[in-house]
């Protein structure tokens, strides 16, 4: 078994439930990762019998560019769709989605879901 790890992925998004956050946008930043059997892989040093995660970032990417006002549906929404595309290479995974300064009326520095599967 192998643990593929996508850390520190940074975007420029304009999700979240007030408007002004909708219109100005805010910096978010993810940590991906995907259990997966890396067995044949290892062997055959072929990307075809690897869990692609350059598909993957594509995936959190397009994902990113919608917009949505909660973190929890974003988060559950990137991995409806790794999930679709490699439903049968992965084991569990764990996706944190965090909110860099949200406005919440203080300082924070950030606000963050994290979902396992």
């Amino acid at each position: 078994m192998g643990l593929i790890e996508i850390e520190g992925m940074e975007f420029y998004s304009f999700h979240g439930h007030y408007k002004e956050e909708q219109i100005v946008g805010n910096k978010f930043i993810l940590n991906l990762s995907i259990e997966t059997d890396t067995k044949k892989a290892e062997k055959s040093d072929d990307l075809n019998d690897a869990l692609n995660y350059q598909v993957v970032y594509e995936i959190i990417k397009e994902e990113m560019n919608k917009k949505s006002f909660l973190l929890e549906n974003i988060a559950s929404r990137i991995l409806d769709k790794i999930y679709l595309r490699f439903s049968e290479q992965i084991i569990s995974s764990k996706l944190k989605v965090s909110k860099i300064n949200p406005p919440m009326g203080g300082q924070i520095k950030k606000v963050s879901i994290t979902i396992n599967r």
